[in-house]
């Protein structure tokens, strides 16, 4: 009798059968972008129709990736396929690399081509009194505003999200060494501080607007800082979600020392958060 192939060590790349997920979501994205065209536009019907395609796609992420999970713990993905997942999940960070780099180049445009420019002899007929200096809101703004400096809070987040690194690398180690109990609560940590990290953002945003007078229509200053900062908040919220999936898998006993790619995708997700917010806590906030 032949002897029985132990899972993620079949010789063939699986195919799944034909799916009605891909369908679903195309099906969602388009009700939450005609709702939200319906919507800017003064339409009644557009915050439901927004609403029924978010919820639409609630249910396809649930339903697409519940699937995957069964497939993977009955065995069925060979290690062609375990590639597959780390080649899609390293392209999937880089396009996240250059989503942020084309933040980061609009604020390196500002503060070293527009704002000296705008400062230039050539230019003072038209802004007589505009200072060439950062930060700025920008020639046709006059009203004051103050920015968050380095300390206090962002310093605080700094130091949470370097902790939640080392926290979620703990936690790794555990399960290559089959620790459950150090590989739950190392993500229990890791999403306690991000949990922390984001109120601590939220607070920060209610006092810029209230004590600073910093908006988001506060000129050039105050869109970049509250694009970078708040796209990096979304990503944390999206990284403490699937790092949240990860633990409730781990408590029903998935991932073994040897397969665990979910686990490390995630995790790659997260260093990869903590990275950039290293970039903005030195070129936003201390430079």
């Amino acid at each position: 009798m032949a002897q029985a192939i132990k899972a993620g060590q079949q010789p063939w790349y699986f195919l799944p059968e034909p799916s009605r997920w891909p369908i679903n979501g195309s099906i969602a994205l388009f009700l939450m972008g005609l709702g939200a065209g319906l919507w800017f536009n003064d339409f009644a019907a557009g915050p439901w129709i927004l609403l029924v395609g978010a919820a639409f796609l609630v249910y396809m992420l649930f339903g697409w990736f519940g699937q995957v999970i069964g497939e993977s713990e009955r065995g069925l993905y060979s290690k062609r396929v375990d590639l597959s997942f780390r080649w899609s999940m390293s392209w999937f960070i880089f396009s996240e690399v250059m989503f942020f780099a084309a933040f980061f180049g609009v604020l390196f445009y500002v503060r070293v081509i527009a704002i000296p420019d705008l400062g230039q002899i050539e230019q003072r007929l038209l802004w007589p009194d505009f200072q060439s200096t950062w930060p700025t809101a920008g020639p046709a703004f006059k009203q004051p505003f103050a920015t968050m400096g380095p300390m206090g809070i962002p310093a605080i987040n700094t130091l949470l999200l370097l902790t939640s690194g080392a926290t979620v690398t703990w936690a790794h180690w555990g399960l290559k060494e089959n620790k459950r109990g150090q590989l739950i609560l190392g993500l229990v940590l890791t999403i306690v501080l991000g949990v922390i990290f984001l109120s601590l953002q939220a607070y920060e945003y209610y006092h810029a607007y209230h004590a600073l007078n910093l908006k988001l229509s506060t000129g050039i200053f105050g869109s970049t800082f509250f694009m970078l900062t708040g796209f990096h908040g979304l990503h944390v919220t999206l990284g403490a979600i699937m790092l949240t999936v990860i633990l409730f898998r781990c408590l029903r006993g998935h991932f073994t020392p040897d397969r665990h790619f979910a686990f490390e995708g995630v995790s790659w997700y997260w260093h990869f958060v903590d990275v950039v917010w290293l970039l903005l806590f030195l070129l936003v906030y201390w430079l």
